[in-house]
């Protein structure tokens, strides 16, 4: 993955997020954040990710989510929206650009 590539990647990601989030009442609050975290850590989910993937749940990404929404409380309502758009499309950026599970699949070009 080159860096234009990312670049080019999150810009078109952070134009959806605008359009998606238009308001900064639109993103996710701390105390949100923070309920996806502790829900995550739930026996009956922590069970079902054991019988599903033979591991518990990882939890980590969802607390730190909610540690950069707890670092952004002091700044200005936009400037916590642009700050939250830029990380969410940097990681929509690079999950489009990594290889993942539907990369073993063609695509068809006629049907059959």
């Amino acid at each position: 993955m080159s860096n234009n590539d990312f670049e080019a990647a999150v810009r078109r990601e952070e134009a959806y997020l605008r359009n998606v989030h238009p308001t900064p009442d639109d993103i996710p609050g701390c105390m949100k954040l923070f309920d996806d975290f502790l829900s995550c850590n739930i026996v009956g989910k922590q069970l079902t990710s054991i019988y599903r993937y033979g591991h518990t749940s990882v939890c980590g990404p969802k607390l730190a989510e909610f540690k950069f929404c707890m670092l952004l409380k002091g700044l200005h309502p936009e400037e916590k929206r642009e700050a939250w758009i830029r990380r969410r499309a940097e990681w929509w950026a690079r999950r489009r650009l990594e290889k993942s599970s539907e990369d073993v699949w063609d695509i068809r070009t006629c049907v059959i």
